[in-house]
């Protein structure tokens, strides 16, 4: 009997996600985290522990993660918490021992023909994977679509 192959997706940052493609099918989480304050404001980080979990849980041959960088108008605070975030996924999943690559989002957007535009995410997601659109039912759901097509496009490199 052949084991199956799992096949993570993730779309870092605080509003991103994670995708497993396995026998099962597709698992969506959001990604996990929590919020501290600052002064009068309160911001979000990247819930460590709460990431090893998901991961250990599914246990994934392959991980790839969507290389990003800072994106222009972003203020120092908004770079710094995206950076830490984007560290946080890395050293977690290279710390548990799964594999793990990178891919930019114009070279995965370009082999899923997805358009650029969050909500392009969600709609070629759900034409993509019809039986799984109920995971991106809202705008704010753009980053479950997105690792949903990092995962798919990362499973059909993997020549499943």
């Amino acid at each position: 009997m052949v084991a199956s192959v799992i096949i993570c997706g993730i779309d870092p940052g605080m509003s991103g996600a994670l995708a497993f493609f396995d026998d099962g099918g597709l698992t969506v989480y959001d990604m996990p985290v929590f919020e501290i304050t600052k002064g009068k404001s309160k911001r979000k980080r990247i819930d460590i522990l709460g990431l090893v979990r998901i991961l250990q849980y599914h246990r994934p041959d392959l991980v790839t993660i969507e290389q990003v960088s800072a994106q222009p108008g972003n203020g120092a605070a908004q770079a710094f918490t995206f950076g830490f975030g984007c560290g946080a996924i890395e050293a977690v999943t290279h710390t548990l021992g799964y594999p793990f690559s990178y891919v930019t989002s114009m070279k995965w957007k370009k082999a899923m023909q997805c358009p650029k535009d969050k909500d392009g995410a969600r709609m070629r997601a759900s034409q993509l994977m019809p039986e799984h659109a109920g995971n991106w039912p809202l705008k704010k759901h753009d980053g479950r679509a997105e690792a949903a097509l990092i995962a798919l496009y990362a499973k059909q490199g993997a020549g499943e």
